[in-house]
């Protein structure tokens, strides 16, 4: 049954997708006579949390019930009271809980709250499956680092476009919409100036079941060749753009996207380009907890090369260009010995209509 009831709650958790950043998906559930009798999910940043909305949804008075929450009870004042003392104060009897907050700041406080007046708790139930909703936010909290996933749609002989460099569509309709809402559940969305010179993209989310927000749009553009009438400059102000560049690009040029309402980031040279790694901490000190990179061939390789990347999504489309010239993926120098190669691990294969989509993670050394 804790199973059961806690699968509810992480199900619960999922509305949160794309609305809560940088805090964590939560759900909550309560539970009387074997029943549930009120329920919620943290559905906006800044908002209420699980357990309070779970409060709020209960039908019957909730004194000696069990709670069971995705995510340890936070212990602290923040954009809202402590959820610990609520449950405290509610007269919750016992508290069934997924994962401990992986905050080194905070972890295991809430427990310890709740324990000290009484309650029995309990964790670790279905905690892989929370680890996994939550994996943007354990990496956030833990490193202040953005939590990077590299998106690719590459025909069966692993080509992104023809040798002319003609790529609309590769992948279906269906996988087409996945990635937005992908971009839905992301804070940025990065691609490099190729990108924006070739395919001249807006970077937006469009939904038909829903409205959509918007990731900050990310650029990396080493020597500042983006045209000042790019798509993705327009709205600035709804939407943000940043351009990450460096002292190579024309300070007149820097000035004029920021009259246009793009914000700036300059990075040290690595290499002759953007820094991707100090990219990455200046992001995260934006609040920017997630990266969708849909990056060309040359970015791609650099993230990897870098190892910014946390994660792997690839759309293959049951289709065959060939072509010596056309590119693959992932560009640049490669790698050249196989000991090298990039390792990824819980390889996860599903279908799209006729696409398939390949989920895997990227294997860091402990």
């Amino acid at each position: 049954m804790d199973i059961k009831y806690m699968k509810r709650a992480l199900e619960l958790a999922k509305g949160g997708k794309g609305y809560t950043n940088p805090n964590p998906l939560v759900g909550s559930v309560i539970v009387k006579n074997n029943k549930i009798i009120g329920q919620g999910y943290h559905k906006a940043y800044g908002g209420a949390h699980a357990e309070i909305h779970a409060f709020h949804d209960a039908k019957e008075d909730v004194t000696g019930a069990t709670m069971y929450v995705t995510l340890e009870p936070c212990s602290h004042y923040g954009k809202t009271p402590p959820c610990a003392h609520a449950i405290v104060e509610k007269g919750i009897k016992k508290v069934i809980i997924a994962m401990k907050d992986p905050n080194p700041l905070v972890s295991g406080k809430g427990i310890e709250i709740l324990k000290n007046n009484g309650i029995e708790v309990i964790s670790g139930v279905l905690e892989k499956e929370a680890r996994i909703l939550n994996e943007i936010f354990v990496k956030y909290i833990t490193t202040k680092l953005p939590f990077c996933i590299l998106k690719t749609a590459m025909t069966l002989d692993g080509k992104i476009a023809t040798s002319i460099g003609d790529s609309k569509w590769i992948s279906n309709e269906s996988s087409r919409k996945v990635v937005h809402k992908m971009r839905h559940q992301v804070s940025g969305i990065m691609v490099g100036i190729g990108t924006v010179l070739a395919d001249d993209p807006l970077l937006t989310t469009r939904l038909d079941d829903m409205e959509g927000t918007n990731p900050t749009r990310i650029i990396v553009d080493t020597h500042g060749r983006i045209p000042l009438d790019a798509l993705v400059l327009k709205d600035c102000k709804n939407i943000k753009a940043i351009i990450a560049t460096t002292n190579l690009a024309d300070a007149k040029k820097m000035k004029a996207l920021q009259e246009r309402g793009a914000e700036i980031i300059i990075t040290p040279l690595k290499e002759n380009l953007v820094d991707l790694s100090y990219l990455m901490d200046a992001l995260g000190k934006k609040k920017i907890d997630s990266i969708l990179l849909e990056g060309g061939a040359t970015l791609n390789y650099s993230a990897l090369k870098e190892n910014i990347v946390d994660k792997i999504i690839s759309f293959i489309a049951p289709k065959i260009i060939g072509g010596i010239d056309a590119k693959t993926p992932i560009g640049g120098q490669g790698f050249q010995y196989m000991k090298d190669a990039i390792l990824l691990k819980d390889m996860k294969v599903s279908t799209i209509h006729d696409d398939l989509m390949i989920e895997a993670y990227i294997r860091k050394e402990a």
